[in-house]
Formats: C-alpha cells, sequence, structure tokens
C-alpha cells in the first residue's frame, strides 16, 4: 500500500464519520500522489499525517437569550489547522448545518488555500450551529457578544485572526469586534477582518471573493483562447460572493441569466439586474422570489437544484459545499456548459469532480479561484498593521494581480507535473509543496 493510502486510510479510522473532512483529505491527496511517492522525505518525516492533524480543535458552549426570555445553546467551533506561514486565518460560519466534520474541511481547504495567495497566512476555520435567519438583530447580537467571550480566548493578530462566512458579515463582524474591544481592553484592528471600513475595514473586502473569482477564471478562459464576452452564465447563490462575481462576469461581457437562494432561482433571459438583486438581497435581505415583481418577464421555480438544469456556457457555484453533485454535472454537460468557476467552498463532490474532468470541462478549483477573499482579508490586516487605509482601485489592482499568479502557479504545477488543464491538480500540488517545504524547515514538531 503506498504512503497516500495508508495515510487516506489512517484518517478514515481517526476521524470515524467525518464525511465532509475525509472527502475534502481525499481530494487533495489523491492530486498529490506523484509528488509524494518520489520524494521519501515526506514519509521519513511523516509530513501527510502532520498535515492531517489540526493544531487543535476548540469545541465550547454558546448561551444566550432570546427576545422572549428563553436561555438558547448553540456549540462554537474553531478549529486552528496549521500556523507554518503564517498566523491561522479563516471565515466564521454560523448556520445550522456547522458541524466539526465542516468546520475541518473547511480549515484543511484553508491551509492550502492560503499558501496560494502569497501572503502570510496559516489556516483555521470556525463558527456555530447558531441559525440567524429568522433572529432579531438584538438577538444575532447577544449571540455573537456570547460566542465572542469564549472564542477571545484564542484570537490574536499573530496567533488567530478570523473573518466572515456563511451568516456572518459586517453586521455580525461589528459585534464580534465591539465585543473582544470590551473584554481585552484594547482596540486591536487586525485581529478580525470583514470590518466596517469607518474603524479598520477594507475597500473591496466586500466584493473581494466574487471578484476575484472571476479574475481567475478570466485567466483560465484566456488561457484556453475564451473569454466571458456573450457567454451565457449561472451562478447558485446570491450572498456577497454571488453577487459580486455576477457584477464583475457582467462588466467582462458576461450574461447572467440566473440566481438562486436555498428557496429557488429566478431565470431572466434578457439577464439578471444586478441592481434589483443587491436591493432584495443586500438592503431588504428578502427572498429571490421577489426579483419577477419588478421584472415580470423573468421566471421563479422553488428548489434551488434546478438551477443546474439551464442551458449555458459557465457555472459558477457559489452558495456552498457540495452543491454540484454527479447528477448535477451531467445536467450542465448535457446543457453546454464547459466550465465550472468554484466559488463557494468545494461546491462539488468529489464524483462529480472526477465526472467533469473526464469530460473536459475547465474547473477553477475553490482552493485557487476563492481566494480572493481571504487574500483581501491579509491586505485589510496590513492596512491595520501599517496604520493606512488604501483606496478602492489600489486594493483591486493588488487582488487582480494576486489571483493572476495564484493561476500562473496552479498553471505551472499542473504543466510540470502532467496534469494539462487541470488546474485543480495544479492547486494542489503547488499548496501542497509550499506548506510541506515551510513544515520540512521547522523540524518536527
Amino acid at each position: 500500500m503506498s504512503y497516500i493510502s495508508r495515510a487516506i486510510e489512517t484518517a478514515k479510522s481517526r476521524n470515524p464519520g467525518e464525511i465532509e473532512f475525509l472527502q475534502v483529505v481525499e481530494e487533495m491527496f489523491e492530486s498529490i500522489h506523484t509528488v509524494v511517492e518520489s520524494n521519501p522525505k515526506y514519509e521519513e518525516n511523516a509530513i501527510l499525517e502532520r498535515m492531517l492533524e489540526p493544531d487543535r480543535q476548540i469545541l465550547f458552549r454558546v448561551t444566550w437569550v432570546d427576545d422572549a426570555g428563553r436561555v438558547q445553546v448553540n456549540r462554537g467551533y474553531r478549529v486552528q489547522f496549521n500556523n507554518s506561514i503564517g498566523p491561522y486565518k479563516g471565515g466564521l460560519r454560523l448556520h445550522p448545518s456547522v458541524n466539526l466534520s465542516i468546520m475541518k474541511s473547511l480549515a484543511f481547504e484553508q491551509v492550502f488555500k492560503n499558501s496560494l495567495t502569497g501572503l502570510p497566512i496559516g489556516g483555521g476555520k470556525g463558527g456555530s450551529d447558531f441559525d440567524p435567519k429568522g433572529k432579531s438583530e438584538r438577538e444575532i447580537m447577544r449571540f455573537c457578544q456570547n460566542f465572542m467571550i469564549e472564542l477571545s480566548r484564542y484570537l490574536g493578530h499573530n496567533l488567530d485572526v478570523p473573518a466572515g462566512d456563511i451568516g456572518v458579515g459586517m453586521r455580525e463582524i461589528g459585534y464580534l469586534f465591539g465585543q473582544y474591544k470590551r473584554i481585552k481592553n484594547v482596540f486591536e484592528p487586525s485581529v478580525i477582518t470583514g470590518k466596517n471600513i469607518n474603524y479598520g475595514g477594507s475597500l473591496v473586502r466586500k466584493e473581494a471573493t466574487g471578484y476575484g473569482l472571476i479574475y481567475y477564471v478570466r485567466e483560465m478562459l484566456k488561457d484556453n483562447g475564451e473569454s466571458f464576452e456573450g457567454k451565457n452564465v449561472i451562478i447558485s447563490g446570491s450572498g456577497n460572493v454571488a453577487i459580486y462575481a455576477c457584477e464583475k462576469a457582467q462588466q467582462y461581457g458576461a450574461n447572467i441569466i440566473a440566481m438562486c437562494d436555498s428557496d429557488g432561482y429566478v431565470y431572466d433571459k434578457d439577464g439578471i439586474d444586478l441592481e434589483t438583486m443587491k436591493r432584495i438581497k443586500e438592503r431588504d435581505r428578502k427572498r429571490i422570489s421577489e426579483y419577477i415583481i419588478d421584472h415580470p418577464n423573468a421566471e421563479y421555480y422553488s428548489g434551488q437544484k434546478g438551477i443546474f438544469s439551464l442551458k449555458c456556457d459557465i457555472a459558477l457555484p457559489c452558495a456552498t459545499q457540495y452543491d454540484i453533485g454527479i447528477e448535477d454535472a451531467a445536467k450542465l454537460k448535457n446543457n453546454g456548459c464547459f466550465v465550472i468557476g468554484e466559488g463557494a467552498n468545494m461546491p462539488c463532490t468529489n464524483e462529480a469532480t472526477a465526472y467533469l474532468l473526464e469530460n473536459g470541462f475547465l474547473i477553477a478549483a475553490s482552493k485557487a479561484a476563492n481566494a480572493g477573499g481571504v487574500a483581501t482579508s491579509a491586505l485589510e490586516m496590513s492596512q491595520n498593521n501599517m496604520g493606512l487605509y488604501w483606496d478602492f482601485s489600489e486594493v483591486n489592482e493588488k487582488l487582480d494581480h494576486i489571483m493572476v499568479n495564484i493561476f500562473n502557479t496552479t498553471k505551472k504545477a499542473a504543466t510540470n507535473y502532467g496534469f494539462d488543464k487541470n488546474y485543480s491538480a495544479g492547486a494542489n500540488i503547488a499548496s501542497f509543496l509550499k506548506i510541506s517545504d515551510v513544515m520540512l524547515n521547522h523540524g518536527i514538531f
């Protein structure tokens, strides 16, 4: 049995039932087989085993009081996976699906994603099974404040710097940072990112993941003699990533024909009206079905999964993990799609990814393609530490440059190891080589 196979079997025996974590481990390790098996130093230094174990996994109780005066109890998590190249960096997710397996899978992925940015940040992830949907402003505030009481023990600008993720936007970051400031009695803006511009936030942070996705896909299309111009695009999701991917893709001449939320999707053959979408989702915080009120020629369908049945050239899954399964992948192929740009974290199952690659799809893997958010978070940290504010164009230019470098890095690794247009494999190989090299230089610990 190969070293990689033994490492995967060990992961399965030590993490039983952690489906999400084991899936992302298999996806990563299967791509680096040639690299690992050709160099005995990885096995001699137990690099894979060390990579598979988080530095620490923190699980804690969050108790808060709802508007009716009832005591509520949730679980809080922070997985600090690997800080070989910098302080732990990764978002906080508030969603009822949150569990330890999901947190570990996202934190593991974050380690390698962050390494591709070229910035000095390690990988971690956190959150809670608290569901902000249907909660009042005061309930969300009270939860965030009590969540931070425990989380604050493990944070610091050179230790662990969280950011937002699903369910955690600028409002929630404000509540979290305000409570951190009260507990620590210090103004330390670089301890959390995604802040309001008035107290240390960065311009472009809201747009960063969506913009970064499009910058990466733009380079991938260019590498294959294609562009966004005139392409029909579907985007699953309607949060920050989806909205700003829509905005930037439209600027490059794409026709965004559909977007969705967890209830259903809207199809607008004339192209999604971005301002309407922003008003519904950002200002009014309503469901996407509201879109057809202002655009009666558009169509609304219940059931989010139906969006993958539409004819399109490019699909940008920007909602959540494992959104595209093997059946969805087959529908996309049969309807003319040839490009997948992963705006969400790991939106394709391993089976779907394998099917898509076998059928000649160009895939911009999330490990590389959605790194724009964390890259801009690191730029926010830099501005905080230097006491500077960069204007929109300066941050956007830096983001574009980072995403171009990430694409070139993944392409080079894919080419060097015989994977041709498999940019996903390139991203895995390039990030593994960087992290493993640093871990070897640090010695055994």
